[in-house]
Parts: C-alpha cells; structure tokens; sequence
C-alpha cells in the first residue's frame, strides 16, 4: 500500500508538505500545480513551486515529491517539462482535476475532461517528448459536468502513455461536496491496464478501509483529512504494519504546528504569510480538534508575527 499527499494550491505548499511529511506516514507528495501558458519558466520559477527540487525532488525527510504541471497546450507543457528535467525534476504528473473557474476558464485542469481526444494529445505529446526514465502520471476527477466521459478520459491518459492514474472520486461539478464516489474508482481501475490511486473523502482511518474497499484500490491520495488530521497519514501506516492504530495526542501536535510557524517565518518572515497560512490550517483542525478551536481562537485578533510566536508557546494543550 501507498498513501500520497495530494496536491491542493495555496494549502500543500512546500512548508505544508515539508511537516506533513516528517510527521509520517506518506510515500510521496506532490506540489502544488505549476500553470504553462505561454512561457518557459526559469529555475527560480521551479523552485519558488518545489523547493524540493534542489534536494534531489525529495522533502526534509526524504520522501519524494513529484512536480505537477497544468496547461492545455501540449508542446509548450513538453518544452517546461522538458527544462523542470534539467533543473532536477525526477517525475511529472498533470493536472486534469482542478475545478477553480479561474483555471478552467483558461482551458486548464478539469475543463479538459469535456475532451478527452485532447487530454490523449496532451499526454502523448509529454510522453514522447520526455525521457524514458522520468515518469509521467495524471490526475483526474470523474468528469465536468458528469461521470459520462470518466472511463473515456481515464484511457486516454493511460493510452497517451501515463504510467499510473489518479482519480478524484467527484466530477468538476460536484467539487469538494460528499460523498466522493469511490466505486467510480474502481470502474475506472478495471478499465485501464495501469496503477490506479484513489481519492477523496479520507478523513479517518475508517474512511481510508472505506475507500480501499470500495475502489480496490490499494495506493490511496490523501489531501484535506491530511490538514485536519496530520497524523493520519501515520495512523493508517501503523495500522497496516501493526492491525492498530494509535492518534496523535494534542500537546504533541501543538509541537508540530509551533514546528510550522517557524517554517513558515523562515520561509517568508516579512509579510502576512505565516499568520496566514496558520490561521488557514488552525481554521481546519478545529473540525477534529476542540483544543485547535481554542487556539484559533487565541491567535486569530493577533496580528503581529512575534506575538503569534508567543502565544502559540504559551498555549497549554
């Protein structure tokens, strides 16, 4: 079994993965979608995306990242893939999932799935233009409007030569609303001949049994349930090692999000990121923790990024 950490922009960024990922658990991670228009972008580019990249495409602790790409125009994604290679880049996914109307209005990520000769295209022309020795996989959610083109889409990624599929169990439509339909996930893992990775709605280790069940999957994406639990990923692995699973208490966890807003600050300690970006994960972990809840409450009127840094020490869990 693998548990990958999904891709979800402006929330798995590079701190996020880089935490998550020492927590542990996960096998891979991937970054969040790197957009090709029109452009080829520089080194600097990559790395601002995946810092991982100059650690050899791996996290702090070890687990490899893999570099997403989102675009509808196949030679220039080939040409930036082709230059993300030369600057480290090890593997390469895309993106045929994302529901944001901004990206889809741009003839980007989900949108594409209302073409699937197009998302063949796509992936033939990254594959012939890549290496052999760098994979080359696809993400996809069950359709845009509706599920009707789902095994359609899923075999044009696999014919245009992806080696592995994911699939968000919700069309564009559906966005982020339950319940994923981890059955479709299955349908889809019998209609292609290559590995399939199944997603969505994996909150508890209960949901994680759900959708492996269900989908017949046994390499499962985790992307929210990973924010709000961020030990989850742990659970599961313990449990498949050991047959149980222990959760993490609170006052450890505390040390982990203490951990994260000095990544943050280290990261870009100038400007309203940090507070930001731990308001955003505290405003989501008060779904599963009421000790979280208490802690946003407490550093949400805070606006200085030292003071934040005090009250989150002197918080008792």
């Amino acid at each position: 079994m693998r548990l990958v950490l999904a891709p979800m922009q402006g929330l798995t960024d590079d701190v996020m993965r880089d935490l998550l990922t020492r927590i542990g658990g996960f096998d891979e991670c991937v970054s969040e979608f790197v957009r090709i228009t029109h452009t080829v972008h520089s080194r600097p580019t990559w790395l601002r995306y995946a810092p991982e990249i100059a650690n050899g495409c791996r996290t702090s602790a070890g687990v490899p990242c893999t570099v997403q790409l989102l675009g509808s125009d196949a030679d220039n994604m080939a040409v930036n893939a082709l230059e993300a290679i030369k600057f480290g880049v090890d593997k390469i996914d895309l993106n045929f999932g994302c529901p944001a109307p901004t990206v889809n209005k741009h003839q980007g990520g989900a949108i594409l799935l209302r073409e699937p000769e197009r998302v063949f295209q796509i992936v033939r022309t990254l594959r012939r233009a890549l290496p052999d020795h760098i994979p080359l996989t696809g993400k996809m959610r069950l359709g845009f409007e509706d599920k009707s083109l789902a095994l359609e889409n899923a075999q044009a990624i696999a014919e245009g030569g992806a080696c592995a599929l994911t699939v968000h169990a919700r069309t564009k439509v559906e966005g982020y609303e339950p319940p994923a339909h981890w059955i479709w996930v299955r349908k889809i893992a019998e209609a292609v001949t290559i590995p399939v990775t199944a997603n969505g709605d994996v909150f508890t280790l209960e949901d994680y049994l759900g959708i492996k069940q269900e989908s017949g999957c046994d390499s499962i994406m985790i992307g929210r349930g990973a924010v709000i639990r961020p030990d989850l990923a742990r659970q599961i692995k313990q449990y498949e090692q050991e047959g149980y699973a222990e959760a993490m208490p609170f006052n450890e966890i505390l040390e982990w999000i203490r951990l994260f807003y000095d990544l943050c600050l280290s990261k870009e300690g100038h400007n309203k990121y940090p507070a930001a970006r731990l308001k955003q994960w505290l405003g989501m972990m008060k779904k599963a923790y009421p000790q979280a809840e208490a802690l946003f409450a407490c550093v949400r009127p805070i606006k200085d990024t030292h003071d934040i840094r005090a009250a989150l020490h002197a918080f008792k869990a």
